[in-house]
């Protein structure tokens, strides 16, 4: 196993000590080591993605399971903060039904042959969600107004460019669905 694969699994490992950590009252500053677990797994997606092209170590595995890695990791914090009240059912809901709709949309096309590549509104969309997880790991805008509007912004940020980045995914690559 290469070196991309075993930084994926290990992101599937954190993913646990991370869900622990986020929802413990149990150790002291439990939700600082849920950031940092959080951000060594995020940490890994970048590397393991650069190590496999860098190095022509692209592997089937990888490219079936460092989306799942990614979408575990994700959904995992998204269900943490509806367990612990930071975040609305109903939105973590819509971003985690994206998800799988995206999923599902490049199964069918990978099906068909078709490679469907992630656009810019998608990568923002990631790189926003991963912005929210962060401040909603440390949860200081229940101490801080100021930080709760960060917050609410990047929640609601995130919502909207999930459905808009999902809309021009399926609308881009709508010649998919017209061959199905």
């Amino acid at each position: 196993m290469n070196l991309p694969n075993k930084l994926t699994l290990f992101r599937i490992f954190l993913i646990p000590f991370f869900v622990f950590f986020l929802l413990t009252d149990l150790v002291p500053y439990s939700n600082y080591i849920a950031l940092a677990v959080f951000a060594i797994a995020s940490l890994t997606d970048l590397l393991d993605g650069k190590i496999a092209r860098k190095y022509n170590l692209v592997t089937n595995f990888g490219k079936f399971m460092d989306p799942i890695a990614d979408k575990l990791l994700v959904a995992a914090a998204l269900i943490g903060f509806v367990a612990n009240g930071a975040m609305p059912c109903w939105i973590v809901i819509i971003l985690i039904a994206r998800e799988f709709i995206i999923s599902g949309f490049r199964l069918v096309a990978s099906d068909a042959g078709i490679v469907l590549a992630a656009g810019w509104s998608g990568k923002f969309k990631t790189a926003t969600q991963m912005v929210m997880c962060c401040f909603l790991i440390v949860q200081l805008g229940d101490k801080f107004f100021a930080i709760k509007v960060v917050e609410n912004v990047l929640m609601y940020a995130s919502l909207i460019l999930s459905v808009y980045s999902m809309m021009e995914y399926l609308i881009k690559n709508r010649k998919v669905i017209s061959d199905m």
